[in-house]
């Protein structure tokens, strides 16, 4: 039974070494997908202004619900044009490092949203969600590029100091959440995108 394990974790180190260039590929897209529709979302939000706490939880909780049905339609037809299996030994390990921080995000999401609370707290759920998200990434980096945990740390980073800017100097942090999450989700998103985009085509082309 061990055995077998270390097999299969072998194999999955040894296929995520020798495949890095094809993950990177595969991740432009997924990448610059998320970030178009994190910048649609927070400009929905901005333009209708949905600031109520409700409001605000309902159209980001759809939006990630979108962004994830996305992402796995991308890597499925991404898997299907390679030939090769969807449901592989890398892709389970990326999705049950993911999975924990995006489920604990979602549920404090459907908490704060079902919740009645005051819309100051929807920058404060926007933080949370950074934060979480941030974590997920930093987890998946083990099993993806080396750019991936470098974001998740820029994420976990940028909320860690905005949460301390408020609690040390005892004051509201006077951010519109949308930007908050139109800049994390949309712009670091088309960001990474762009950069793998780039750079891989620049590979290729050497």
């Amino acid at each position: 039974m061990e055995s077998n394990w270390a097999a299969e974790n072998l194999q999955t180190i040894r296929t995520l070494m020798e495949r890095s260039a094809v993950y990177r590929r595969a991740l432009a897209p997924i990448m610059l997908f998320a970030g178009a529709l994190g910048v649609v979302a927070a400009g929905i939000g901005l333009g209708c202004h949905l600031n109520s706490m409700r409001a605000f939880g309902t159209l980001w909780l759809g939006t990630a619900i979108v962004v994830v049905a996305g992402t796995l339609l991308i890597a499925r037809r991404q898997a299907f044009k390679d030939r090769e299996p969807f449901w592989s030994p890398p892709t389970r390990r990326v999705a049950q490092a993911l999975l924990p921080p995006l489920t604990a995000g979602m549920c404090l999401g459907v908490v704060f949203t079902s919740a009645d609370l005051d819309d100051g707290f929807t920058v404060l759920l926007a933080l949370l969600w950074v934060l979480f998200y941030g974590c997920g990434l930093h987890a998946a980096g083990f099993f993806a590029p080396r750019g991936v945990k470098l974001l998740g740390w820029a994420f976990i980073a940028c909320a860690c100091l905005l949460l301390l800017r408020a609690v040390i100097t005892n004051s509201d942090l006077n951010l519109k959440a949308h930007w908050l999450m139109g800049f994390f989700f949309g712009g670091l998103h088309l960001a990474y995108g762009a950069y793998l985009y780039l750079t891989g085509k620049g590979k290729n082309a050497a």
